[in-house]
């Protein structure tokens, strides 16, 4: 961590490297300037007997075709990639998928052995719909056609792995959503199929978001299952740290006495957010950050970076145009936490949430403390 007085150059010597190696590592844009609380990665041998794990990314763009920029920042971090999860093919009324480009994703993918996924979802003009869920579920006819042409897509792209990432599911829709992913197993051949959970503690917790999933039922079908371990702290809700090491155990933990850790994938995000203080219900939403873009704000703002010992996230405080911020984010030392919560729970490995955020740190510890497989 960065002190008072701290140069780049006293860093790289007191740890017996250099300041090429320290700025190439953490993708310091100003080796002269840094920030007070800056988590800075050191160089080091991994471990030849680390554990192996999946890792997967979601993809996400909001044009026409992926950018070279989204496709460059896949590329960079692909080694590091089991699946690819483009960002994704919604479920209309009468069954039938929106189209999808891809770009040159495919070809990042197969290049670097990153198995590439057919996402479903449940969005209707830019939000998840229960009433949309129920349709897909109950409806034979909608059924039917969301399996072929989940199918039809899947052998277009090259892949056998579908994953559905449909939310807000109704509670009485809960047993129709395990019958739906039966269904749509029986259907295929030899096809795998994996779901994102909401972040659970337990099986009957109230709350729209929660009550339509069984993950012991979900468990038992599908080959596994990616929980959305992140948004406690969230654009429309008070500042926080998005994924707090606490929380974040409880969900884990708790769906380990459901589901075979040998199935879970933890989510993660690759984000944090800038709230405009004070908050108030309803204030305009907080702004989405990269780890980089953060410590940018911190050291154009002369804000010290401080650490949450309880959440394991790093915040600071700044001002702008006469109102204060508060930004909260990930760096070296929350993903760590979150690497060794990985190791000691012995779960399947980790979901990263999403593709348009850079956090090379994270990149760097994965490869030092894990080894990712690959298909």
């Amino acid at each position: 961590m960065v002190k008072t007085g701290d140069s780049l150059y006293a860093i790289a010597k007191h740890f017996s490297t250099n300041v090429a190696t320290l700025v190439s590592i953490n993708e310091i844009p100003d080796p002269d300037v840094l920030v007070i609380g800056q988590a800075l990665v050191l160089p080091s041998t991994p471990s030849p007997d680390r554990p192996m794990i999946e890792t997967n990314l979601f993809v996400e763009w909001y044009t026409d075709i992926p950018s070279q920029t989204v496709v460059d920042q896949v590329e960079k971090n692909a080694a590091q990639l089991t699946y690819m999860m483009p960002f994704a093919f919604e479920v209309t009324r009468d069954g039938s998928l929106t189209p999808m480009n891809w770009g040159k994703l495919p070809e990042v993918a197969k290049t670097h052995q990153v198995e590439t996924v057919i996402v479903l979802v449940n969005l209707e003009d830019g939000a998840f719909s229960d009433t949309l869920a129920h349709t897909i579920f109950t409806d034979a006819e909608v059924k039917q056609r969301v399996f072929k042409q989940a199918v039809d897509e899947a052998n277009k792209r090259g892949t056998k792995h579908i994953h559905t990432d449909f939310e807000y599911i109704a509670k009485e829709d809960r047993e129709n959503y395990v019958t739906f992913l039966k269904e749509f197993k029986e259907y295929t051949d030899g096809f795998i199929f994996s779901a994102s959970l909401a972040p659970k503690t337990s099986a009957n917790q109230p709350g729209k978001w929660y009550e339509g999933f069984d993950y012991k039922a979900i468990g038992e079908v599908v080959d596994f299952v990616i929980i959305m371990t992140y948004e406690w702290g969230y654009s429309g809700g008070p500042p926080m740290a998005v994924s707090p090491i606490g929380p974040v155990r409880k969900v884990l933990e708790y769906a380990k006495t459901e589901i075979d850790p040998g199935k879970i994938l933890m989510g993660q995000n690759l984000y944090g957010y800038d709230w405009t203080l004070p908050y108030k219900q309803g204030n305009s939403f907080a702004k989405a950050v990269s780890p980089q873009q953060a410590i940018q704000i911190a050291k154009g703002r002369n804000a010290a970076i401080e650490y949450d010992p309880i959440a394991q996230a790093p915040y600071f405080n700044y001002w702008l145009d006469g109102k204060e911020h508060e930004v909260w984010f990930e760096d070296a030392r929350s993903i760590q936490a979150k690497f060794k919560l990985l190791k000691e729970l012995k779960l399947r490995g980790i979901s990263y949430w999403h593709s348009g955020f850079s956090f090379p740190q994270n990149w760097y510890l994965l490869q030092e403390m894990f080894r990712v497989k690959k298909k």
